[in-house]
Parts: structure tokens; sequence; C-alpha cells
């Protein structure tokens, strides 16, 4: 790890030392490996079990070298095409018309390298409540940089694709039951030496004080990792936190000593290609990206039906109200990009999603899908 900030060099041997036995911690849990299935088809129970048991699971070369290239080629020309010097310019570094902020919603966030935009403020309905170290950029450094890259479904045919990996559309099915319905998507970016940190939080909103609370009650989101995942610039978590119901992290931040290096936290370490599922109740975090390392994850998530219908929107799609015809038409998603998977890679056995199987036809993936399906189709998230 190379560190480019201005920290003390005890405080840069304490960090390493932190990641490092953090890793060895995340490498002694049973709950990495491939997507394996039963005789019958179903995804090995030991999965489920490890996954429900620790709030995550490493799957191993779920995305293929050839597919990836093509989706780090993608996302390096949506990448040049960011605002630029700020999330509010019209043009990209180029001059030329910055990609996407004609949109319904800006798909763009930006923030200050190495910086914290959210750990400490109202953000996220104040879910992010303490604020983690900022170390300081070597050299000089662009005003904002690009993390989050919203709307990948519409922006993206490669993000589309993964959308539709009829093994991870599986593992869906297997944790969330067949009527699994969308979450939100998005493409994470840790610039090396720049990369914003993201502070300890849950994503859940909704349902902490539900009667029929459980460990699986906002669903999960799925990260399949472009360039691998580090102690340094991937995410962290607390094993078997989503099953302690609403954290208080605040608390669990002044116990260790105002420290946000939670001792109990693992990162989670990935290779190109691997996917990572997490449940959203999960307590999680990631430092500032000082290493000399990129992340790029294709990130998007599922609920259940259950979870979502008759509620009122709090994150994605706030305010809005999440009756059956809302759900189904951001759900049209899915079959639209199991679709465009097919057209790509026609020898693939793909995933029939049950609820709209008998409205393959209309969700084809061809312009006027584009047109009806996939524009501004992140206005519809569901957002728990």
């Amino acid at each position: 790890m190379t560190v480019t900030d201005s920290a003390t060099d005890a405080d840069a041997e304490a960090r390493a030392r932190y990641y490092a036995a953090g890793e060895r911690r995340a490498r002694e849990l049973p709950n990495r490996g491939p997507i394996r299935y039963t005789d019958e088809g179903c995804v090995h129970p030991d999965i489920v079990e490890a996954y429900w048991e620790h709030g995550f699971y490493i799957f191993t070369g779920v995305v293929e070298a050839k597919e990836l290239a093509d989706v780090r080629a993608e996302v390096d020309e949506v990448l040049d095409r960011a605002p630029y010097p700020t999330r509010s310019s019209p043009v990209d570094r180029h001059g030329r018309p910055a990609l996407g902020v004609d949109m319904a919603r800006n798909p763009w966030q930006m923030a200050a390298p190495l910086s914290d935009p959210v750990g400490g403020t109202s953000a996220n309905h104040g879910r992010h409540p303490v604020k983690m170290y900022e170390p300081m950029p070597a050299g000089e450094a662009p005003a904002e940089v690009p993390f989050l890259v919203g709307s990948g479904l519409e922006l993206m045919d490669s993000f589309l694709r993964v959308y539709g990996h009829p093994d991870l559309l599986r593992v869906a099915e297997a944790i969330n039951g067949e009527d699994f319905t969308p979450f939100t998507d998005v493409l994470f970016v840790k610039l090396p030496g720049l990369g914003p940190s993201v502070a300890w939080h849950q994503d859940g909103q909704l349902h902490w004080d539900s009667p029929d609370w459980d460990a699986g009650s906002h669903g999960f989101n799925l990260q399949v990792q472009l360039y691998g995942s580090t102690p340094a610039n991937g995410v962290w978590v607390v094993p078997g936190s989503h099953r302690l119901g609403k954290i208080d992290i605040a608390a669990l931040v002044e116990a260790n000593g105002g420290s946000e290096r939670l001792p109990d936290a693992v990162p989670l370490v990935c290779d190109a290609g691997d996917c990572v599922i997490t449940n959203r109740q999960i307590l999680h975090a990631s430092f500032a990206n000082t290493s000399s390392e990129l992340r790029v994850t294709v990130n998007f998530g599922f609920h259940r039906y259950s979870s979502v219908i008759g509620q009122t929107g709090v994150l994605s799609g706030r305010g809005n109200t999440y009756d059956a015809d809302y759900i189904a038409r951001r759900c049209r998603c899915i079959p639209v990009a199991i679709d465009a998977r097919a057209q790509r890679y026609p020898d693939e056995d793909p995933y029939l999603y049950k609820p709209l199987a008998d409205a393959l036809d209309e969700n084809r993936f061809d312009e006027e899908t584009r047109r009806t399906v996939l524009k501004d189709y992140a206005l519809f998230d569901l957002g728990i």
C-alpha cells in the first residue's frame, strides 16, 4: 500500500497493521467460493446458511475476463465524460457536454478527494453519524472526484448485462424468493490516492421497528468487482451485525476510543470478477483510498416483495408509494437485462424472472424498451 496522505509514520504503520489483521480475519471466515448448486439446480444451502450467519458472502470468479474487459472499457468511457471540475459543470474535462447532466436525475455524486462527504451530517436520514478521518491528498488534486455514478442500466449496456447475470439472479431468488424486486444500482468508484470514504452505517431505514422485522427485512446488495478490492480501497463490514437491529454507531465508535477502526470489522477482499453479496443491515464503511490501487464496483441490490409493497420510499423513490403498478414498472428492468445478456451470450442458460414470465415479448432489449423501460428508470427505484 502506498500512503499518500500527511499522517505521521506511526499512524501509517498502525493503519497498515489494522488492514493486515482485518484481512487475516476475513480470510478465516467460511463464506468464500464459487456459486454452487444442488443436483436440483438450487443455490447450495451451505452458501445461503453462511450468508445468513455472517451477513455477506464472496462469490469467486463470477464474471469472466472477456466480460470484465467489456465493462471496464465502457466504465472508462463514462468516467471520461464526468462533469469537470465539479458535479454542477455542464462539460467534462475535455470541454464536451458532460454525460448524464441533462437526465431527469443527475447520475453523478462527487466529493473532495479523500474526504468524508456524509459522515456526521444529516445526509441519508443521518445514518452516518460519525465522521471518518480525512487524509490530505499528495500534490495537486482536483476540486472534486466522482465516487458514485447512478442510472447504470441506462448509461451502460455492459452494466445492464451484468444485472441480468443468471447466477446472480438465482442467488437473489434463493435469498429473497422468486418475486424479488429491485432496490437501486450504482457504480462505485474509488480512485487511487483520491477516493473519498463512506462513514460507518447500516443501509436499511424503514423496517427497524416493524413487528415482523428480521435479518432480511432491508434486502441486500451485489457488488461485482472490476479490478479487485483491498483493505485500503474496499468496503469493511462487521460480520453478523445484520442480526443486531439498529446499532448505535456513535456509541460504538466512542467505546473504541473514538477510532473508526472498529476491532471486529473485516474488509471485503476480492479479485477482479468476484462478487460480494452484503446484507443491507450489516454495519459497513470504507476508508479514504490513500492506496495506489483503483476500485470500481458494479453495485445493485434486491428486496423482498413483501418488504416494499404498500410502503413509502425513504431513500430512492423518496415520497412515492410503492403500489403494485409502481413495483412492476421498476421490475421490468430485470427481464430487459436478461434479454440484453442473452443477446450477447446466447450459449448461456438465462434466468427466468417468474413475476414477468408472461411478458417476455414486451420486455425484449431493443430501442423501444430503451425508451419505455430504461429511460429515467432510476426515478422508480425502491429505497427502504
